[in-house]
């Protein structure tokens, strides 16, 4: 069953000024450890940023919250498969909240892609809930 569906859309363009005008205080604000070093390594940095922004703002509606009651930029992060394939990790108050929000006998999962075409980096969030064995 789906418990959330979230997505956003950011401009590129404008995490690369802020990444001007902030610089580590905005990354570290924003991005765990993880995500700096992954776009620290990419050619087009801000646009992995703004990937990433844009899945934080839509895990945060797909738990039906939005950046409000306790989440934290940082509770939120993006890794990424060997394949490939983008993975969303909550701790802190995000995974409470995705915990209360789980029906007894089922696990959550956390669905999330990513995508850019610039100036334009989108994410889509769906939290599934999967009956437990």
């Amino acid at each position: 069953m789906i418990l959330g569906i979230g997505s956003d859309l950011c401009n590129i363009d404008r995490i690369a000024a802020t990444l001007d005008r902030f610089g580590d205080r905005f990354r570290q604000r924003v991005f765990t450890d993880t995500e700096i070093a992954k776009a620290e390594r990419r050619a087009d940095t801000p646009g992995t940023y703004a990937k990433r922004w844009a899945a934080k703002e839509a895990c945060s509606k797909a738990l039906g919250t939005g950046l409000r009651m306790g989440i934290s930029w940082k509770d939120m992060g993006v890794t990424n498969l060997p394949t490939g394939q983008p993975v969303m990790h909550l701790t802190g108050w995000a995974a409470e909240r995705l915990a209360a929000m789980t029906p007894a006998g089922h696990r959550a999962v956390v669905h999330v892609t990513l995508t850019d075409d610039h100036p334009w980096a989108q994410a889509f969030v769906v939290i599934e809930a999967v009956p437990l064995p």
